[in-house]
């Protein structure tokens, strides 16, 4: 739920000179590609340093590994961030314990990223950790708890258990509001999940008016091109192809991957899905062939830089199949939809909503093959 704001510091070194000194003290709010790169460099020569001079168990070394997970994280590179958040959760348990802020801090952070690699179970087993451990020590209404409250709402979410989901939602949005205030980024982010939640249980007229709500908080405190903002503007997007406003829903779904191209770059998860997002669009209004140039582009580059047996690259198999069965490639699309089942009765088990929506179209389409 929280943006990962420590990765806007600069990393600390011990050195007279650290490296790459005409960085600034703090990334700009939307860096550049260029400047994520600069700044990932920068930080892997300052933790070097760190370790070296003060051990790598020091509390700065430690910050400064805490801080290029969010980095990578920030980028979409999702493995380079577990991968450095596993280490940094053991070092943090070891040194100040499990119970200390700061190590659930961490925890949290591994957990998002789990989500992010469609590692579900390990998810949600560390952010039921995060939230039995800081309810006992530090209580409901702290940072910590609510946090991990909501990021299980998100696994919750993106597993389809949307009961669940909303239950969470519902309760951590009035703590958010309570403790940070109405107008805080954490309580319109919750707020913003809670309304794709109730678009997802099909309760399209309370999600557009919580959306609204949101869209409105979001325009006195963020700039336009906010990755939050952005998400917003996105879900917005969804809510309208969901109303049958084809129009409005291209207008801000074209918008949106614009400006994730520019801002992020092409290869970027989050531009990526903007384009599958696009691409829906253009087939709910029964543009083929426009929506399978995007999903074929799509499911490419989830591949490479997912995996094929991430659940967004099995969903992006699901609808390219889907487009292909739509302009009458019947044995293309039965064959790439044979793959998905087998995939996600893997990935989600074989009662998962989306695999029991895949399997039904196996089914279907074979009926009529000739």
């Amino acid at each position: 739920m929280w943006c990962c704001g420590s990765s806007r510091k600069k990393a600390s070194s011990t050195s007279s000179r650290p490296p790459q000194d005409d960085l600034p003290d703090e990334m700009p709010e939307n860096p550049t590609p260029e400047q994520y790169k600069a700044w990932e460099e920068q930080h892997i020569t300052g933790l070097k340093q760190c370790s070296d001079q003060l051990g790598p168990e020091s509390e700065e070394s430690l910050t400064i590994m805490a801080s290029l997970g969010c980095i990578y994280a920030d980028q979409g590179k999702w493995n380079e961030a577990a991968e450095i958040r596993q280490t940094v959760v053991e070092k943090r348990k070891r040194v100040l314990g499990k119970d200390h802020p700061d190590t659930l801090t961490c925890m949290g952070q591994l957990a998002s990223t789990y989500v992010s690699l469609g590692r579900w179970a390990e998810a949600e087993s560390l952010q039921k950790e995060i939230i039995a451990i800081s309810e006992s020590a530090l209580g409901k209404d702290h940072p910590n708890t609510f946090t991990a409250m909501g990021d299980l709402a998100t696994t919750h979410l993106e597993q389809g258990r949307l009961d669940e989901a909303e239950k969470l939602q519902v309760e951590v949005v009035e703590i958010c509001k309570r403790v940070l205030g109405p107008d805080d980024l954490n309580t319109i982010t919750v707020m913003s999940n809670l309304a794709s939640t109730y678009r997802g249980q099909g309760r399209l007229g309370e999600g557009a008016k919580i959306e609204e709500s949101v869209t409105e908080a979001f325009q006195r405190t963020l700039e336009p091109e906010h990755p939050v903002a952005l998400m917003n503007v996105s879900n917005l997007a969804t809510t309208r192809l969901q109303e049958g406003r084809y129009e409005d829903a291209e207008a801000l779904g074209r918008n949106v991957m614009e400006t994730r191209k520019r801002t992020l770059g092409p290869d970027h998860p989050s531009t990526i899905t903007s384009v599958a997002n696009l691409a829906a669009i253009y087939s709910a209004q029964e543009r083929y062939k426009d929506a399978e140039q995007l999903e074929v582009e799509v499911l490419e580059s989830q591949k490479k830089g997912l995996g094929l047996e991430h659940p967004s690259t099995l969903l992006s198999m699901n609808n390219l199949a889907h487009t292909w069965k739509a302009l009458g490639k019947d044995e293309q699309a039965l064959s790439l939809m044979s793959e998905c089942v087998e995939l996600r009765k893997t990935q989600l088990g074989p009662e998962h909503p989306d695999t029991l929506a895949s399997i039904d179209a196996v089914t279907l389409w074979s009926k009529y093959m000739p």
